[in-house]
């Protein structure tokens, strides 16, 4: 059955999203412009239709002109992959794609992760447009990352599904929807109705199949799958499934491509590549070793204590023989000398090592192990929890119970156990009076509902 025909039943839907209008156009933030433009969301397709095109030729020329006036990479970002959006919907596509690549380059260089998150989002949409799937679908799994606010990780994920639709991969694109549908637990209706309406008609068009299985994320991404450690039985020696024979006395699993491996007759541990050849020899002596991330690994050639980080090429990055470290995350690692602090790449102190330990958890992700992408950590200073930037500069207090970091507010607890919330800027925003952290939050979504940005 054509497919067309099959969705004839499924009409379209006209949306207009949820924030309203600007009273004064000519003033108002061309994202919000956009934001309030009535789209019809096309069944056949999944894709949005517009009726009025001129009054988007009109906001693309808005956006070229404010463009001649910013200097800031974040703002040049959110005003090229805006016009990116606008170029896509009007079918302008190489105009869309050079804006999306040069928004995201903007982005990158700005260095705020929720800026870069929706450049790549904007971007990979342009590339699904445009059929080149392989580079789309990787973009919008790198935006999907947990520090987001629900609602727009939600949009992230619907996108993608629409990818997936579009290339036949109905099972992946019904598992797409449904995390949207958990993330946003109800509340964008409109998001709702547009999953709704693309479940109906894959549902119509599976009855010829489902397409591929669902791929991984590191499939998306483009990873190689990661020898898995196995022992053998017989000798007790471990190696990698499929990839390295079992010859080692100690494992550890592969990170980046690379993993740390220790012979019976070697104290010190050696580092090897997916097929089982030595890039770091067991002569460089080290004793301890940890995973790679971001590039660099934290490496010890003592007992306890007295730890470095290095690169593959075992070049120092980071001396400074640390008594404990983690792994490098957003550009710092954790380090323990006396106190706790954190060291950038380079090997410079970023904060110095003076707090009992970081104990950063987000609202909607859980807890990290150091900073977040945007350089914020919860740190526990004795006196209590607050809350320091990437410079190790002040941001809350630490005279809190607890603290968790909130899209748009940090979330507090006091001796009671009562929850409440301070703004970005350590004001206080909503009085801790909640026994129930979720109920503090719903209030705090209240005050500063996630403004969405139009991917």
């Amino acid at each position: 059955m054509d497919d067309r025909a099959a969705d004839a039943d499924v009409g379209p839907i006209r949306q207009r999203r949820d924030q309203r209008a600007p009273a004064d156009r000519r003033r108002a933030d061309p994202e919000q412009i956009l934001a309030a433009y009535p789209w019809m969301f096309d069944p056949a397709t999944l894709r949005e239709r517009v009726d009025e095109p001129d009054r988007l030729w009109d906001l693309a020329d808005r956006l070229s002109d404010r463009l001649e006036f910013a200097e800031r990479d974040n703002v040049r970002a959110g005003l090229l992959s805006l016009r990116a959006v606008v170029s896509r919907v009007l079918g302008e596509l190489d105009d869309a794609l050079a804006d999306g690549r040069e928004g995201l380059r903007h982005a990158e260089a700005g260095g705020e992760a929720r800026t870069v998150s929706i450049a790549q989002a904007r971007l990979a949409h342009v590339l699904q447009w445009r059929g080149e799937f392989d580079e789309a679908d990787r973009l919008y799994a790198q935006a999907d990352s947990p520090e987001l606010p629900a609602r727009i990780r939600a949009e992230i994920r619907e996108l993608a599904g629409r990818s997936a639709f579009e290339q036949g991969r109905l099972l992946e694109a019904v598992n797409h929807f449904e995390r949207a549908l958990d993330l946003c637990q109800g509340g964008d209706p409109e998001l709702v109705e547009r999953v709704e309406l693309a479940l109906d008609v894959i549902s119509q068009r599976s009855g010829d199949g489902w397409g591929p299985y669902p791929r991984t994320r590191d499939e998306v991404l483009g990873r190689p799958e990661a020898p898995t450690p196995l022992r053998d039985d017989g000798t007790g020696l471990w190696g990698y499934a499929a990839a390295v024979e079992p010859r080692y006395a100690e494992v550890q699993p592969f990170s980046e491509g690379m993993a740390w491996v220790r012979r019976p007759d070697a104290p010190a541990w050696e580092l090897i590549g997916p097929s089982g050849a030595v890039l770091i020899g067991a002569d460089s002596g080290y004793l301890a070793v940890g995973r790679f991330a971001e590039g660099l690994a934290w490496v010890s050639r003592d007992a306890e204590g007295g730890w470095f980080a290095i690169d593959r090429t075992d070049r120092i990055i980071a001396p400074g023989g640390f008594d404990d470290v983690r792994p490098f995350r957003s550009g710092l690692a954790l380090v323990r000398r006396g106190g706790w602090g954190a060291v950038d790449r380079h090997g410079r102190i970023a904060v110095q090592p003076r707090y009992r330990l970081f104990a950063t958890e987000l609202s909607n992700g859980g807890p990290v192990d150091g900073f977040t992408g945007e350089g914020l950590a919860v740190v526990d200073a004795g006196t209590g929890l607050g809350v320091v930037d990437r410079t190790g500069q002040p941001v809350v207090p630490p005279v809190h119970r607890a603290v968790v970091i909130h899209p748009s507010a940090f979330l507090i607890a006091d001796e009671a156990g009562r929850w409440g919330a301070l703004d970005r800027d350590g004001e206080p925003l909503v009085e801790t009076r909640y026994v129930e952290r979720a109920d503090a939050i719903a209030h705090v979504e209240r005050l500063r509902p996630q403004v969405r940005p139009v991917l």
